[in-house]
């Protein structure tokens, strides 16, 4: 099947950040590199400068605002379609896709471009979610997403759901990979408290789903047990859950911990703090659709311990069974812990979720639904 010029629009509520936001760069970017045309509609952010430096145009539309303002989209977008003679209208998040939604609908059926969804996230079952489903192909982002569009759903065609999963560059996260000396260098001088000890690393926004009090109450049961480890809070606070983050800090020094756990707040450069931890934990309180900190952590070769749920779940399966904890069982955690204290299990060089497997199906979901 010859590869046919593609102009392809992805809309998503910004550009700030985030495992969604990154997935479409890496669309975007690969749609540049195949001589396609790339635009993505937002509201902006700070990925714009890198979406743009590397070829693709982005429109200033706020697509995602929760305002009946945000319907005069529809119609502009319906515009855009026409005008730019749109192949593929692919949605990533709910409003945005209501909009594309209502724009796709009111338009000529035999001209209109193909309507892709991505599943991005195990969201709340009701109308305003079912959106994600309306593609003419969904993509679900791990099995566990698939299983949870087929359970809430039963109207959509088993057919036009196909899993992608995400992935990573090997060259971004290679196994082995070592910190620089600089940075090491200043990494120690921010955090001092680090140097020589058993670093065990939660990564994420502090949000309560994230289970930062089973960490809390992880490291207590640790510093009881007398190991000489020191935890690491590394995520930035959620501006609508500031008290949350409070309480967490209220939380350390209450159990006496504060000499044994950091707060590092939001940092951009997790390759490399992953690198300098033994250990990096996924304690979340409710099923995820997929988990890159886990990805990222076994990629470079550094072990994890995670609730055995959801895509969490299914990335430590595939490449480190030994992770794997029973769902809240702060019990077996701390055990587990221990004896990987005592000797840590290596990490196998297996990879199975590349990002160019992710963007070679795409890409051919995208030929395949222009050639139907």
């Amino acid at each position: 099947m010859a590869e046919r010029a593609l102009t392809v629009v992805q809309v998503l509520p910004a550009l700030e950040g985030g495992g969604v936001e990154r997935g479409t760069l890496e669309v975007a970017r690969e749609l540049v590199r195949r001589g396609h045309s790339s635009i993505v509609i937002s509201a902006g952010g700070r990925m714009v400068a890198e979406l743009e430096r590397e070829g693709s145009e982005h429109i200033t539309w706020t697509i995602g605002a929760k305002s009946l303002l945000t319907l005069r989209y529809v119609s502009k977008l319906r515009d855009l379609l026409v005008e730019r003679r749109v192949d593929i209208l692919h949605a990533r998040s709910r409003l945005p896709a209501w909009i594309a939604w209502l724009a796709w609908r009111g338009m000529d059926p035999a001209t209109r471009p193909h309507f892709v969804t991505t599943v991005h996230g195990l969201y709340s079952v009701n109308r305003y979610s079912a959106v994600m489903t309306r593609g003419e192909r969904v993509i679900a982002v791990s099995d566990t997403v698939k299983d949870y569009i087929s359970a809430n759903y039963p109207s959509v065609d088993p057919a036009c759901i196909t899993v992608i999963y995400r992935g990573i560059d090997p060259e971004e996260f290679p196994f082995g990979y070592q910190p620089a000396a600089h940075w090491l260098a200043q990494w120690y001088a921010q955090y001092p408290q680090l140097k020589g000890k058993y670093v065990i690393t939660i990564p994420g926004r502090l949000t309560r789903l994230k289970g930062h009090e089973d960490f809390i109450e992880l490291m207590a049961r640790l510093k009881s047990a007398g190991l000489d480890v020191h935890g690491l809070i590394v995520g930035g606070e959620d501006p609508r859950r500031r008290a949350y983050a409070a309480e967490l800090h209220r939380a350390v020094a209450v159990r006496g911990l504060g000499d044994h756990i950091t707060f590092t707040g939001q940092r951009d450069d997790m390759r490399e703090i992953y690198a300098a931890s033994n250990l990096v934990l996924s304690l979340s309180t409710q099923p995820e659709s997929f988990g890159r900190t886990v990805l990222e952590s076994i990629s470079i070769g550094v072990p994890v311990l995670c609730y055995d749920h959801g895509g969490v779940g299914e990335i430590c399966r595939a490449m480190f069974p030994a992770g794997l904890v029973p769902m809240g069982n702060i019990d077996e955690m701390a055990a587990r812990v221990e004896r990987f204290f005592g000797k840590t299990p290596d990490v196998p060089p297996a990879q199975p979720f590349l990002l160019r497997n992710m963007l070679e199906r795409t890409m051919a979901l995208y030929q395949e639904l222009v050639h139907e």
